[in-house]
């Protein structure tokens, strides 16, 4: 910015202004372009000095750049100085602000105080305002660079996790393609496996057609010679060269044992080609076939009931729950089902009529246990219209009608309306989420993820009873 000790060296003595494309005289003084060649037309000296300024000099003074580059500059800082000043004025009331409005946090002249905007806030004068500032600016500074450096390792390890999650991810790929490369493998070899079946069974049907067709074709060929050599004979009309002719070949055989039928002898050999199962269901039985190799299976679970109020199978797979019945306040018998309401859910639950039903606690758990690692296992349910599946205090339980989500501190709802006969069931112990599918088409219904669980957890199971009920057990499914 240019100060009043230059500005002034920077003014015209004619216009009394900043030079605006400055010329300078032999005599050293200078002056705006416009100004001298104005007053050079009326008088032949130097307005300031009063020095005689020859013909030349006075149609084609000369220019000074220096001048001209520092009046522009002269001219740009006094701009920026009556821009900075109108600033520091109230922009509404044109007034110098003095105040400043602590719950805006703006700078407010005397008018805006009184003025219903600011009614009821508070002010401070400018300099105790900034005092006020300042402090606790300076405060703030004093904990910045310590929350700058937490930030710092926050981002550091955020850029590991990306790293991480990458490495990841490339792994995860890496194993996905080698496992399904073995299940390519193994189709390839089992497309082979069953084409060379099909060209064998191939070659020994038409081998044997083969067979059938060189006989045809021979006795096909013996009745045509047959069928020449007696239509030449009998043309012949005598009976000594008749006979004569006809025994020519030393033919030991009568007409009646000559012209037996030999189709008769001979038999079609029809197509034999036969893969069973693999000419219509071979799909399903090369996936069946396929399950034999693909690791990790699905855990062969073995259930052991918590109570009386259920029954497992002797071979540990399935669950049944004993009838009961109870009576309502107006004396009809309902039937039942099994709930976790009280214990595990927290909530109570009604009969379909509307009749409050006491629903107590039957469940079961599974004898494995697991303390890491992932694993799933797939639950048939059937048609039954009350149920629980999952693990202990983290379950999805059916009620007839709509899908509910339970742990320790909550109930959710799911908006999930489809009615799979069969549910698959993972559990990540390490990320603590357990998930649930529909295990006919392997359609994710929801995953719980939960910050809080105890190891090892077993496989948790509730069955339900109604008198309208599938009465199928629930049953693991074994693969």
């Amino acid at each position: 910015m240019a100060s009043a000790s230059y500005t002034e060296d920077l003014t015209c003595s004619i216009c009394l202004t900043l030079f605006t494309d400055p010329v300078s005289l032999l005599c050293g003084h200078a002056f705006c372009r416009k100004c001298i060649t104005s007053s050079l037309s009326t008088q032949d000296q130097c307005p300031q000095c009063r020095t005689t300024v020859p013909t030349e000099e006075k149609y084609f003074p000369t220019t000074s750049h220096i001048l001209k580059s520092l009046a522009e500059k002269a001219k740009e800082a006094e701009k920026i100085k009556k821009t900075k000043v109108a600033e520091y004025l109230c922009p509404e009331h044109e007034e110098k602000l003095k105040l400043f409005c602590e719950t805006d946090q703006q700078l407010a002249c005397v008018i805006c105080r009184d003025g219903e905007k600011h009614d009821g806030h508070k002010f401070k004068p400018i300099k105790e305002a900034a005092t006020s500032l300042r402090q606790e600016l300076e405060m703030g500074m004093e904990n910045l660079p310590g929350d700058i450096h937490a930030i710092e390792s926050l981002a550091n390890t955020q850029r590991e996790e990306i790293t991480k999650t990458k490495e990841t991810s490339c792994q995860l790929m890496s194993q996905i393609s080698t496992q399904f490369e073995e299940m390519h493998q193994f189709l390839r070899k089992r497309e082979d496996e069953i084409k060379k079946e099909l060209q064998e069974k191939e070659r020994e049907a038409v081998e044997k057609m083969s067979e059938k067709l060189n006989a045809m074709d021979t006795a096909l060929s013996e009745r045509r010679e047959l069928e020449v050599k007696v239509t030449s004979v009998l043309e012949i009309q005598d009976s000594e060269w008749f006979l004569q002719s006809w025994t020519e070949d030393n033919t030991m055989m009568t007409p009646e044992r000559l012209f037996r039928p030999r189709a008769d002898d001979l038999q079609v050999a029809y197509s034999s080609l036969y893969l069973g199962p693999y000419e219509s269901h071979l799909q399903f039985f090369v996936w069946k076939e396929m399950l034999q190799m693909i690791k990790p299976r699905a855990e062969l679970l073995s259930l052991k009931r918590d109570n009386t109020g259920v029954t497992v199978s002797d071979d540990g797979r399935s669950l049944f729950c004993t009838p009961q019945s109870i009576q309502s306040q107006s004396g009809h018998s309902f039937g039942y089902a099994q709930a976790s309401g009280g214990s595990l859910c927290g909530q109570n639950n009604f009969s379909s009529s509307g009749t409050f039903c006491d629903r107590k606690t039957k469940h079961a758990f599974s004898f494995n246990e697991f303390t890491s690692g992932q694993h799933y296992w797939e639950i048939e349910v059937g048609k039954r219209d009350y149920w629980e599946l999952g693990v202990k205090y983290n379950f999805l339980k059916y009620d007839g009608q709509k899908y509910i989500i339970c742990n320790q501190s909550s109930i959710t709802e799911l908006t999930f309306t489809g009615r799979p006969r069969k549910f698959g069931i993972y559990l990540n112990c390490s990320s603590k989420e357990l998930s649930f599918y529909d295990a006919d088409n392997m359609k994710h219904v929801h995953t719980m993820s939960q910050t809080v669980m105890s190891m090892p957890v077993s496989a948790y199971f509730n069955v339900g009873y109604s008198k309208d009920t599938d009465p199928n057990p629930l049953t693991v499914c074994w693969y």
